[in-house]
């Protein structure tokens, strides 16, 4: 059984996970939970850290069952052939996100200083710097078309 990525309508990534494994298909969203902070309250909210984005873990012959529950949009292709995840991927984003990693950067960075990764899914990439403020650090990722954002 090889790991799959699934595009999923924008906000249904949980539900469509939760679906995907009661009609018995293994499903791993990987989410984060951060606090958000309303005019009147401040909440603890968990969030997909891949927005429309989910991995499935099934056979070649049952890749189709997936389209029975509503929400799930398309296979994620690479060279015309559905996506593979490798499984050691996957384990490395589960130990990623169980882990703290929030450390204070003790330098004073600039917009358009360059910074390795030094850990994470994303370690060893360069990122130039787009904003910095007091709690976060944005970081365009060239190699990959991303904008990372990092918490201090």
């Amino acid at each position: 059984m090889n790991w799959y990525a699934i595009y999923t309508k924008p906000r249904n990534e949980k539900k469509v996970a939760d679906k995907l494994e009661s009609i018995g298909i293994e499903a791993y969203c990987p989410t984060v939970t951060t606090t958000k902070q309303w005019s009147d309250r401040k909440k603890k909210v968990t969030t997909p850290v891949l927005p429309s984005y989910i991995f499935v873990k099934i056979t070649e012959p049952r890749r189709n069952e997936v389209f029975v529950v509503s929400g799930v949009v398309r296979y994620v292709f690479w060279l015309g052939q559905p996506a593979i995840i490798r499984q050691v991927e996957i384990d490395q984003l589960k130990e990623y996100l169980a882990q703290d990693y929030t450390k204070v950067i003790q330098t004073a960075l600039q917009r358009g200083d360059k910074l390795i990764i030094p850990s994470g899914p994303f370690k060893g990439q360069e990122g130039v710097i787009k904003t910095t403020t007091n709690s976060k650090i944005q970081l365009v990722l060239e190699s990959l078309g991303i904008l990372l954002t990092l918490e201090k």
